[in-house]
């Protein structure tokens, strides 16, 4: 570009709402500071919040789920097609298939590419067939970009230990929070008592252990609540959270566009995921409105919760565990639920505002001007 200090950046993306929930600011600021900015995303209708910003939209069919070598092919060709009429000078990538297949595509037409780890989504928990190509799939691409940002020390420790990664990576504090969208809600009256489930019913995400949690609590603690707020992933457990629901157990409210009315009226953020989380934004949305968390002890969510200070930890995958955390916050006296959660706000202040992740994106843009 004929202007040495502006870039031509293109972003990679699987979904609009990944980019707007967690990367807007960022765009904004791109935007803002004169950059070009291009985003590689599928067709939506709401693509035109990001062309009404000043982004050029390239609309490109993206299949989320598993391996089709087919069409993994032709993504491969997309990618390198728009890379080469867009000539970018840095290309930012977000989830698996972009990480990868967009890193095969600068491979090839020699653009440098910044790849963004945010959470294996579960997919080296198990050792199988599909665990294994993707660990050679990343191993192939993203160990020629040009960075690796990681969310978490265990994910930078695991392609680290398989040779995915080279000394190209560095760490960010997840996709970071907004500070001024979530502020500190106050504490709603502790007549009853409101516990949250945010994300995808399915086992992964530690339902099981949720639902069983729930039904031991409200025997013991009948003015508590608790809410599951996602779609169901695993058909299997539509049965089971209607009975649920119809007993009483749960509320189950379906996916929610509004999620921060829904922290505003919950007293507790419950997060049962067993791995593949990045950062949970919904544990960092959570802290920075003054709510404790309770979350498994796996990457990610370890960095986030400061156990018995700013929330809990139980063990992965044990409703037992589970239970005996909820039940320890239920025993808090209304000021210790304040204090605990005004404590997580504080750190996240510290460590996971925003702003700090659009700073190291600032960087690697001017290290291109070195």
């Amino acid at each position: 570009m004929s202007n040495l200090n502006k870039k031509r950046i293109l972003i990679l993306s699987n979904h609009f709402i990944t980019l707007y929930n967690f990367r807007k600011e960022l765009i904004k600021r791109l935007n803002d500071e004169g950059h070009e900015v291009y985003i590689s995303m599928p067709k939506s209708d709401d693509n035109k919040f990001f062309k009404d910003m000043g982004c050029k939209i390239i609309e490109t069919p993206v299949d989320r789920r598993g391996i089709n070598p087919l069409r993994d092919i032709v993504l491969i060709m997309t990618y390198t097609r728009i890379m080469k009429e867009v000539n970018p000078d840095i290309v930012f990538s977000y989830t698996i298939k972009p990480n990868i297949y967009g890193s095969v595509a600068s491979n090839i037409t020699k653009n440098k590419q910044v790849n963004n780890v945010t959470g294996t989504g579960g997919t080296f928990l198990k050792r199988n067939f599909v665990s294994e190509v993707a660990k050679l799939l990343y191993k192939m691409s993203i160990k020629k970009s040009y960075k690796v940002f990681f969310q978490n020390s265990g994910d930078k420790d695991l392609f680290v230990k398989n040779n995915m990664v080279k000394d190209n990576y560095a760490m960010l504090p997840g996709s970071g929070v907004n500070l001024e969208q979530f502020q500190v809600s106050e504490l709603p009256s502790d007549k009853e008592t409101n516990f949250i489930f945010m994300g995808r019913v399915m086992a992964l995400k530690g339902i099981d252990q949720y639902l069983e949690t729930a039904k031991v609590v409200k025997a013991e603690y009948p003015n508590t609540n608790f809410y599951i707020a996602g779609f169901i992933e695993e058909e299997k457990y539509k049965p089971i959270i209607d009975e649920h629901d119809s007993k009483g157990i749960i509320k189950y409210i379906g996916f929610q566009k509004d999620i921060k009315s829904w922290i505003e009226r919950c007293h507790c953020t419950v997060l049962p995921s067993h791995g593949g989380e990045g950062v949970p934004n919904v544990l960092l949305e959570s802290a920075a409105m003054g709510r404790v968390c309770i979350a498994s002890n796996i990457n990610g969510s370890k960095d986030v919760i400061d156990d018995g200070v700013t929330g809990y930890l139980f063990e992965t995958g044990n409703a037992e565990d589970l239970t005996d955390k909820v039940k320890k916050f239920l025993d808090l006296s209304f000021e210790e639920k304040v204090r605990m959660g005004l404590t997580g706000r504080a750190k996240v202040e510290r460590e996971f505002d925003r702003q700090i992740v659009i700073g190291r994106y600032l960087e690697e843009i001017r290290y291109l001007e070195g």
